[in-house]
């Protein structure tokens, strides 16, 4: 089973299912992990073939170290359940629903899912003014079910509230806030909703490192263009690679057996300090494996 806490999720791209080049070229980009869009990217005239793609490309693999995600269509429309059974035999990493408001939705979503293996995992958009106020008790249904992860749909909760998506995104800022405090209450990833602006690089820089102050594991992406940004942002930097390594070593010392607190480099340290410490390490080993893979000769990553 993955383990979300130290599993990179910098950068998680948004690819349209009807698109098959676009399926095509995910496979070799620097993505942490690509979600295959059976929802708002598919016209409905366009859903059955769509679906039929994305199984075909997920039952072909390929990705390598990325983690693959179909977003599905909400079980309120003629497709949702469809998509479901349709992908039950495939085993995407996970499945992304869409528009989850409450505990039951979830858990309404994780019973069509029975006919999956276990490796396979529930992810959800929080994406309505009824998911912030219910963040609490979506959040504790991973107690008992697949749900692995939480995907902000910030353009939704504007559209739903009628809130201005403007720099800062002060209007945003305590659904966002909710939302990462309510998944790590219940030990789940979670990744910050979409930049629109495709020509403002500077912007989606500006929001990914808000991002990862308020906690985010990553940001999702519109366009391959925004992917090194994400990256660069939520990767963890040699300086506190650095320090990080000098934590562990020092409470690994015999004499720091059962030292609560320490001073290091002139920083004082608690051993809830070493927890990050390790996660954080442990995220940057699998990054250099990952970077190590993708340069391998003939190596389809």
């Amino acid at each position: 089973m993955l383990d979300y806490r130290t599993r990179p999720l910098r950068s998680v791209l948004y690819m349209p299912a009807s698109n098959a080049k676009a399926i095509e070229k995910a496979r070799s980009l620097a993505c942490d992990a690509v979600i295959l869009d059976l929802e708002d990217a598919v016209a409905p005239s366009e859903k059955d073939s769509a679906r039929s793609r994305v199984v075909g490309a997920v039952q072909a693999g390929g990705f390598g170290y990325r983690q693959v995600v179909v977003r599905i269509n909400g079980l309120d429309t003629p497709w949702g359940a469809a998509d479901i059974a349709a992908l039950a035999d495939v085993q995407p990493d996970a499945i992304l629903a869409p528009k989850v408001s409450t505990a039951d939705d979830v858990r309404r979503y994780d019973a069509l899912m029975a006919p999956f293996p276990a490796r396979t995992h529930l992810w959800i958009m929080i994406e309505t003014a009824r998911s912030i106020f219910r963040i609490e008790e979506i959040a504790d249904a991973a107690s008992n079910t697949r749900l692995a992860a939480f995907v902000m749909g910030t353009n939704d909760i504007c559209k739903e509230t009628n809130a201005r998506m403007t720099n800062g995104r002060a209007a945003l800022l305590p659904q966002l806030s909710l939302s990462v405090s309510a998944a790590r209450m219940a030990g789940l990833a979670i990744m910050d909703g979409v930049y629109n602006d495709l020509q403002d690089a500077a912007g989606l820089e500006e929001e990914c490192c808000q991002g990862l102050e308020f906690g985010f594991d990553g940001k999702t992406l519109i366009h391959p263009s925004q992917i090194a940004i994400a990256n660069e942002a939520f990767s963890p930097t040699a300086a506190e690679i650095e320090f990080a390594r000098l934590v562990i070593t020092e409470f690994a010392r015999p004499e720091n057996a059962s030292v609560g607190v320490l001073r290091v480099d002139g920083k004082m340290v608690e051993r809830l300090h070493l927890q990050q410490c390790e996660r954080l390490v442990a995220i940057t080993e699998i990054l250099t494996r990952n970077a190590q893979e993708a340069a391998m000769p003939g190596r389809q990553v």
